[in-house]
């Protein structure tokens, strides 16, 4: 079965499967807040969600997902930490979605290349959600320790994981990497 093909029931159930993975892969982390800050370990599920199930639950999960972490374990903290991670999840689940399920061809080279840009949107409307929310006390250099020096370690393991998730999912069936366009919902 692909899932590609699969009905929204499938794509619903596998969404709420990421919600629950990003709910509790920071505990993995979590104990030091250091490390668990450096991995972003609610954005694998995320990304997954997005190549997956499509842009729409990539939203969707990507929205929900630190909003409601913040409400049940107080961590990410409210505000403005979980807002501004509530519109940059959701960025990475939109854009990752698109460009990846829009590419003319599903291959490990759209997939970095919808991953690259979807980590940059997110980033970017993560610093502009800051912006509103913190007003001038957000600077240019808290943008980038936030955003890209703190986020290395992150940003390198989903480039590596995320990757060889797909390729494993694409030999056991689940998501095919392809010379064409996938069809998607029985189409061509």
């Amino acid at each position: 079965m692909n899932v590609r093909e699969s009905k929204p029931v499938v794509k619903l159930t596998l969404s709420a499967m990421f919600l629950a993975i990003g709910l509790v892969l920071p505990f993995f982390t979590g104990q030091i807040p250091q490390i668990g800050n450096m991995l972003l370990p609610m954005h694998i599920p995320v990304l997954l969600c997005g190549l997956i199930c499509g842009w729409q639950y990539g939203l969707g999960v990507g929205f929900v997902l630190p909003l409601l972490r913040s409400m049940l374990f107080t961590m990410p903290k409210l505000y403005p930490t979980a807002v501004a991670m509530a519109f940059e999840l959701a960025a990475y689940g939109l854009v990752i979605g698109l460009l990846y399920w829009k590419a003319s061809r599903q291959s490990i080279t759209s997939l970095y290349c919808s991953m690259i840009i979807a980590m940059v949107a997110g980033r970017i409307v993560w610093g502009t959600v800051q912006v509103i929310l913190l007003g001038v006390s957000f600077t240019w250099q808290m943008f980038m320790a936030g955003a890209l020096l703190k986020a290395i370690p992150g940003i390198i393991l989903q480039l590596i994981l995320i990757p060889a998730i797909m390729a494993a999912l694409d030999r056991v069936g689940l998501v095919k990497f392809s010379g064409q366009k996938q069809a998607v919902n029985g189409e061509a």
